[in-house]
């Protein structure tokens, strides 16, 4: 199948704001089984999959863990040691469903959780997710979703799959359940700036953590316990991480596709071998059909001034929306300001509110939309925010002003098939001019 921007402007915004499903607040440990119990597998036990599991456990009173996966014991032992200690008998994960290796996750699978939460580094998310939806489980999935457009194309037709089953799948994209830009993004939406003329994103922030190689692990372990550092497993930081600021403009831009990329980026400060093949800052400029542009600026260097921000700019007005500050502003002709009530100076006052944060709120509404036989589907829009961050990558990498349907329909696969703890791989840092756009 050959995808164009067309199919993204035919389908964009049909769920961008969608329906939002509520769920009751639940924190305790205590639990006894019965019969409405949800049983929950956990794919990937770093820090966001053990965060995430967490969350699973608060969203429902009747929801347990019974199964984890990681490609590491130490991971998985240390995520379940945390979860046990905060979440008491909720954790019913026996010996037998403790999955280690990097076939842990269908193994996982094969077992009877009805719903996975795929934790895992970026480069196994198809993997993951086809064998998900093929064994009909209910789905939140970390952003992002693939590192490469064949990647992406899976994730994709596994969404349609999973909409055809009845099956719910919610997204990593976080700001996408957080109260204060639903409001001024939905604003946005109902033209209260304007048609967008331009406007700015970034994701400018310091240097992340490392992992000392250890004695007795192969390259390939070694890469994998730093694959934040490897284009062909995180898709390097502007899919990574940046890829959250571009999802906020795309959300703000109705999901529509872009008609053309271009952009540079490179690697001034992080030039040891041990980061890899990734850049540390990247400049993209993203051009739609009504000539308006947007401009994404992300970096991660250490010492440098932070920035975490979608500023826009309307005929009508401006948004500005600050993820540091918590600033969420129009101005201009509807001028407007969000009242952010959960700003406290007392740490006891904040935690005695009601407000539940945008990570928990994603995992209240997939349950509640379980439980309500009301299944949801992020599929659509997810996947183009993800396709921008990869087509960035792919103009910065390239120094080519790509289209959309280019990007779309690319053939460069990063990832390496079968992989095991003795392949030895690679790919080399890119440098614009000279490295193909495929």
């Amino acid at each position: 199948m050959t995808y164009s921007r067309r199919q993204f402007i035919k389908t964009a915004g049909l769920a961008t704001l969608g329906t939002v499903i509520t769920s009751p607040s639940f924190g305790s440990t205590m639990w006894t089984s019965n019969s409405n119990t949800l049983k929950v597998g956990l794919i990937g036990c770093g820090g966001r999959g053990t965060g995430a599991a967490g969350e699973a456990l608060n969203a429902d009173p009747n929801v347990v863990l019974t199964a984890m996966a990681d490609a590491f014991e130490d991971h998985l032992n240390s995520s379940y040691n945390s979860l046990k200690e905060k979440y008491g008998n909720k954790i019913q994960v026996s010996d037998s469903n403790k999955f280690v290796g990097l076939d842990a996750y269908q193994k996982l699978i094969d077992s009877d959780v009805d719903v996975v939460l795929l934790a895992a580094p970026p480069c196994f998310r198809p993997l993951h997710l086809e064998a998900a939806v093929n064994a009909n489980k209910h789905i939140f999935c970390e952003k992002p979703f693939a590192v490469d457009a064949p990647g992406l194309r899976r994730v994709m037709e596994a969404a349609k799959k999973a909409k055809s089953k009845n099956l719910s799948l919610v997204s990593g994209f976080c700001w996408r359940y957080h109260q204060p830009k639903r409001e001024v993004f939905g604003r946005v939406l109902d033209g209260q700036i304007g048609n967008i003329i331009g406007g700015e994103a970034t994701y400018n922030t310091s240097e992340l953590w490392y992992k000392e190689r250890q004695k007795g692990w192969s390259d390939m372990e070694y890469k994998l316990r730093n694959w934040l550092y490897y284009s062909w497993m995180s898709g390097d930081h502007i899919v990574e991480q940046a890829i959250h600021s571009i999802d906020m403009f795309s959300w703000a831009m109705g999901d529509k596709a872009p008609l053309k990329i271009s952009g540079t980026g490179g690697r001034q400060k992080r030039i040891d071998p041990k980061y890899g093949n990734v850049f540390d800052h990247f400049g993209i400029t993203y051009e739609y059909a009504d000539g308006a542009k947007i401009y994404m600026f992300c970096r991660q260097q250490e010492g440098t001034s932070p920035s975490y921000a979608v500023e826009l700019a309307g005929q009508d007005g401006r948004c500005y929306v600050d993820c540091r500050t918590g600033d969420h502003i129009i101005t201009g002709k509807n001028a407007w300001k969000y009242a952010d009530e959960t700003k406290f100076t007392d740490a006891e006052a904040y935690k005695q509110t009601k407000v539940r944060g945008m990570y928990q709120v994603e995992h209240d509404e997939l349950f509640a939309s379980i439980r309500a036989n009301k299944p949801m589907n992020d599929g659509e829009w997810m996947t183009r925010s993800n396709m921008l961050a990869i087509a960035g990558r792919m103009a910065a990498y390239s120094g080519q002003t790509i289209t959309f349907d280019q990007a779309m329909n690319s053939t460069e696969m990063l990832f390496p098939e079968n992989m095991s703890f003795d392949t030895q791989y690679d790919l080399p840092i890119a440098i614009p001019g000279i490295k193909e756009f495929k």
